[in-house]
C-alpha cells in the first residue's frame, strides 16, 4: 500500500482510469483536491493516471482492501465509476452486471461505513428511465429500466438512498445521458455500441451508415438523443464534489445538455469535420426506440450550479480524431 495522503479533501475515484474517470481525476487535482484512484485495471488504462494521483490496484468487490485504502488515505468522499456499462452485454450476461454493479456498490458502501467515509457521488445512467413517457425527461419520471444494466444502476441508487437515510451518508446520483468525445486521444472511449462509433466505423470502412428509421415524429424523421461531451460530464462531477464538500445532499440529478441531436445531424457534423460526404442508408426502426429522449437539466443548474458548455461539432470532432489516433497507434 502506498504512503497515506495527508489533506482535508481527499477523494477516492473507483474506476478512475476508465473513460469518464480518466477525464475527472485531472479536474479534481487541478481544483486542489487530493485523489486516490481505485482500479482493478480490467478495462482501465494505467497511462491515464495523472501525476499527483495515487493508484490502489484493487477490485471494488474487495471490501477489506477498499476499507484499508479509505482509512489509510483518510478519504473524505468517493466518486464511484467502477462497473460494467454495455446494454447488449448486460442482456447476454445479466449475472455479470448484478455481480459487478450491484455487488460492487454493496461492497463499497460497506467499506465506506466501516471507514466512516460519508460522501458519495454515484455514476448512474438515463437507462434507469427505460422508455420514457415524455420527450424531455426530468428526475420525476418513473424509473422503469428495460435491461439488466439499467436495473443494476437503479438498484445501486436505491441502496445508496437507504444507506443515506439509515446512516447519514451524503450522496448525489448523476444520471448521465449519452457521453461522447474526448479531451485528448489518450482518454478516448473504447466502446463500440453507441451511435458515434457505429457511424465512424461504417464511414472508415467505406460502408454507408445505417440509419434505423426516418419516420419518427422529429424535425428530420430520425431519432433524437441528448449527447454530452465527456469533458462536460467530468465538470459535473467536480461540481458534485464541491456540493458534497459544502453541505449534506441526497439528490438524483440528470446530466445532459438539455437539447437533442438527430442521427442525421450527427452525420452532418461528421461531414463537416472530415470535409467529405458521409453516405447513409435508411433501415427499419429498432423495436422500442423512442423518437426523442432529452434530459431536463434545470435541477443540475439548481443543485450543482452546472450546465454543459460544448456543442455537437466539438463532440464529433474530438471523438473522431481520438478514434483516428487509436487506429494509427
Amino acid at each position: 500500500m502506498a504512503e497515506p495522503i495527508v489533506g482535508t479533501s481527499v477523494w477516492m475515484v473507483t474506476g478512475g482510469i476508465g473513460y469518464i474517470g480518466g477525464h475527472t481525476v485531472p479536474r479534481l487535482l487541478a481544483a486542489g483536491h487530493q485523489v486516490v484512484v481505485l482500479d482493478d485495471l480490467s478495462t482501465g488504462l494505467p497511462h491515464r493516471l495523472p501525476e499527483g494521483a495515487t493508484l490502489v490496484e484493487a477490485s471494488v468487490l474487495d471490501t477489506d482492501t477498499v476499507t484499508r485504502a479509505l482509512r489509510e488515505h483518510r478519504v473524505t468522499g468517493v466518486i464511484h465509476f467502477a462497473g460494467k456499462k454495455s446494454v447488449p452485454e448486460s442482456v447476454a450476461d445479466p449475472m455479470l452486471y448484478y455481480q459487478q454493479n450491484v455487488g460492487g456498490t454493496t461492497c463499497l458502501l460497506s467499506a465506506m461505513l466501516r471507514a466512516g467515509t460519508m460522501k458519495l457521488a454515484y455514476s448512474s445512467t438515463a437507462a434507469v428511465y427505460g422508455v420514457p413517457r415524455k420527450e424531455v425527461v426530468d428526475e420525476g419520471e418513473p424509473a422503469a429500466p428495460i435491461n439488466p444494466y439499467g436495473h443494476s444502476k437503479l438498484t445501486g441508487e436505491q441502496m445508496i438512498k437507504a444507506v443515506g437515510e439509515a446512516h447519514g451518508l451524503s450522496w448525489l446520483a448523476l444520471r448521465y445521458f449519452n457521453a461522447v468525445g474526448a479531451d485528448d486521444v489518450t482518454l478516448s472511449d473504447r466502446g463500440i455500441s453507441n451511435l458515434f462509433p457505429l457511424v465512424f466505423k461504417a464511414f472508415s470502412e467505406g460502408r454507408p451508415v445505417l440509419v434505423t428509421g426516418d419516420d419518427f415524429a422529429t424535425h428530420d424523421g430520425t431519432g433524437v438523443r441528448d449527447y454530452i461531451h465527456v469533458a462536460d460530464l467530468a465538470d459535473a462531477h467536480l461540481a458534485a464534489v464541491e456540493r458534497l464538500n459544502r453541505e449534506q445532499a441526497a439528490e438524483i440529478v440528470n446530466i445532459g445538455t438539455g437539447r437533442g441531436y438527430s442521427v442525421l445531424e450527427v452525420i452532418a457534423a461528421l461531414q463537416e469535420v472530415v470535409g467529405r460526404e458521409v453516405p447513409y442508408v435508411v433501415g427499419p426502426r429498432r423495436p422500442g426506440d423512442p423518437a426523442k429522449v432529452v434530459a431536463s437539466v434545470e435541477k443540475a443548474r439548481r443543485v450543482l450550479g452546472w450546465s454543459a458548455q460544448r456543442g455537437l461539432k466539438e463532440m464529433v470532432a474530438s471523438a473522431w480524431f481520438a478514434r483516428q489516433a487509436l487506429e494509427l497507434a
